[in-house]
């Protein structure tokens, strides 16, 4: 069922047009994503879907059951809330519930003050209005709500002993926190979230991926985090040049998507331009020749007629990043061996131990306050350690990125703050530099106090890559930057020749770039040699062999006769590599039926272009329909191979 539909949308600012044309479907079961660029208008899009903003042209029609819950990514909670608690406030959603349970308990008691009577009049009025009221609190689910509160404030992070504090008393985040907390309780029919998850922890986030797939209602939400994207959506709608492009998958479906359509219309492209060169010389050649000039009038018609395809482009700047290290260090990069990490005096996590070796990426989690960055500050001696101590290899150049961008000079201009430390390039280099990290023109000169977030987070970027280290440490690199920008990033540091070792909460991040992952406790450090993924995979095996040995008990836990770790480490290895041959032969064999595939597309739709069938509807209706067979196989094969190639990726990580 459609609950609300956005026709022919259209959003000017004066003489500019923000986006036009613009069409979006909302079921009631959608789980829908809107990515794009900064400034493409996304945010807007949503606020005119839900009410909030009329468009220039275009309209809105929306469902007269349909509700909507609409929360952008600076709402808090409003004034009114300030007089309650935190539990009172998430209370307050279930007002009409709460009046409806009174109003029950009200006539319970005149049911059993005129229970002596039950032929009366009176009784009989009494028990119907009570089994109203019965029938709609279950409907309601009057009885539950009082733990769906708590169970929504515990996701949310907010303890039990705090349920009583006063709304005034909370900090700007935590009464977003609880902002987003509500708006999931009132359970509208439509939910639209303007990046939510700016505010939450990992802990809260994987709360979050759980309970969305359950929301009754129907989802559309803006988020620069891709791997929530993925958890919790199956449509994806790209807003690019001021349309909108549809896309029938989660985040890394459209990744995928997205590149074969581009190389498509490319192709498309390229084939037509030939095309139309061929009859364009035709025409040139023969149109004054009397023998040919009806052929060659006919040809121009042809010409004149066709539907000329736009050169397909990547409309929207991106910036070019590239890390490079000039020299190799030794096998052996770092080593910590139980090192205590701590600030003033006070420790946070000890034993810590790191083997980090060259050209491998190892990825710092943990909980917040444990210490990750903590960590970084005392690997780079800004924070000496509480006790234990770290060793580097040979030949090892550390660089060092800062997420609260302190490598920065507010005073500086943006050109000298990249010619101060490299004084012999000149000034065409600089800014040449400074223009692949989206520093063009007047933006050189502009104060690096003045720049934004994003931009600082480019700056800073474009100073890394200068110095060409062998090993980078990374507080949060992705903080500041959008979608694409993260994207860029993630390309470069895989192709980087050198050593990584960095903390982030962005787990798609992670899942791209890391080749291990350590966690850091307060009682030390775990190693996972593996992505993010694998990681969550083995700490569930492990709460789940915690929790049947408690339930077992020692006495009853089944003996199992030991394997000697070289061994186990061969079994399971020659396990996967078969299963990796067999998963790459898959992948291979449907690369190849997608290539033939798209090769007969090819064939199909330049036949379809031929005269004779102008005036054969008949053939070209059959045409048509062979072009469509060939598509939808071809969409088959492409989801079969995009889950294959994550298989495979699982084995290749």
């Amino acid at each position: 069922m459609i609950l609300l539909q956005g026709s022919q949308l259209e959003r000017r600012f004066g003489a500019d047009v923000l986006f036009s044309n613009i069409n979006m479907t909302i079921q009631d079961n959608s789980r829908i994503a809107l990515v794009g660029r900064n400034g493409a208008g996304k945010s807007t899009l949503l606020k005119i879907l839900a009410g909030i903003e009329a468009p220039d042209e275009g309209t809105i029609s929306k469902n007269r059951q349909a509700h909507i819950a609409y929360m952008d990514q600076h709402a808090t909670l409003d004034e009114s809330a300030d007089s309650r608690t935190i539990f009172e406030e998430m209370a307050s959603v279930f007002a009409e519930t709460r009046e409806l349970l009174k109003k029950s308990e009200t006539l319970a008691m005149q049911v059993a003050e005129l229970a002596e009577n039950p032929n009366s009049a009176e009784f009989q009025a009494v028990m119907q209005s009570y089994d109203r009221i019965q029938n709609e609190l279950q409907a309601r689910g009057a009885y539950s709500y009082e733990s769906e509160i708590r169970m929504v404030l515990s996701g949310f992070q907010f303890p039990e002993s705090e349920w009583n504090k006063a709304i005034t008393e909370l900090s700007g985040g935590q009464r977003t926190r609880l902002a987003l907390a509500k708006v999931l309780l009132e359970k509208r029919e439509i939910l639209i979230l303007d990046e939510p998850t700016n505010h939450l922890d990992i802990e809260t986030l994987m709360w979050l991926e759980n309970y969305l797939p359950s929301y009754p209602g129907a989802l559309l939400v803006i988020s620069h985090d891709r791997y929530f994207l993925d958890h919790v959506t199956n449509e994806t709608y790209e807003m690019t040049g001021g349309r909108l492009e549809y896309y029938a998958g989660n985040y890394s479906f459209y990744l995928k998507e997205r590149q074969v359509r581009l190389e498509s219309a490319e192709r498309a492209f390229e084939k037509q331009q030939k095309k139309i060169a061929k009859l364009e010389d035709y025409v040139q050649r023969n149109i004054v020749r009397a023998s040919t000039t009806k052929m060659a009038q006919s040809r121009r018609k042809q010409l004149e007629k066709m539907d000329r395809l736009k050169k397909p482009q990547q409309d929207e700047r991106a910036p070019f990043i590239r890390f490079a290290a000039d020299e190799e260090s030794g096998n052996v990069v770092l080593t910590a061996d139980h090192l205590g990490i701590g600030y003033d005096g006070k420790e946070v996590a000890y034993p810590i131990s790191i083997d980090l070796r060259k050209q491998n990426a190892l990825a710092i989690v943990g909980p917040n306050g444990v210490g990750k960055s903590t960590l970084l500050k005392t690997l780079i001696k800004e924070i000496p350690p509480i006790r234990g101590d770290f060793t580097y290899g040979a030949n090892v150049h550390i660089g060092y990125y800062d997420q609260e961008l302190g490598n920065l000079h507010s005073k500086k201009d943006v050109l000298h703050e990249i010619w101060d430390d490299h004084p012999t390039m000149t000034e065409q280099a600089v800014r040449s530099l400074l223009g692949s990290f989206l520093f063009s023109g007047q933006d050189v000169e502009k104060s690096v106090a003045s720049l934004s977030g994003g931009e600082k987070a480019r700056l800073e970027l474009a100073k890394l890559s200068l110095n060409h280290d062998n090993l980078l440490l990374m507080d949060e690199p992705t903080n500041h930057l959008d979608i694409d920008s993260k994207e860029v990033l993630e390309n470069a540091l895989i192709e980087y020749n050198g050593t990584i070792l960095f903390v982030s909460h962005d787990r798609y991040f992670i899942n791209r770039i890391a080749t291990a992952v350590i966690e850091i406790a307060p009682d030390g450090s775990t190693l996972y040699l593996g992505d993010y993924d694998y990681y969550l995979h083995k700490k569930r095996e492990q709460e789940e062999r915690s929790a049947a040995m408690r339930e077992e008990g020692p006495e009853e836990a089944t003996p199992v006769a030991p394997i000697s770790s070289d061994k186990a480490n061969y079994i399971a290895n020659k396990a996967e590599q078969r299963t990796r041959r067999k998963l790459q032969r898959e992948v291979d064999q449907l690369e190849e039926e997608i290539e033939a595939l798209d090769t007969n597309i090819a064939r199909i739709e330049q036949e379809m272009l031929n005269p004779k069938y102008l005036n054969d509807p008949g053939a070209l209706n059959d045409l048509n329909k062979q072009l469509l067979d060939a598509k939808a196989t071809q969409a088959t094969a492409m989801t079969n191979w995009e889950e294959k190639a994550l298989e495979l990726a699982e084995y290749d990580d």
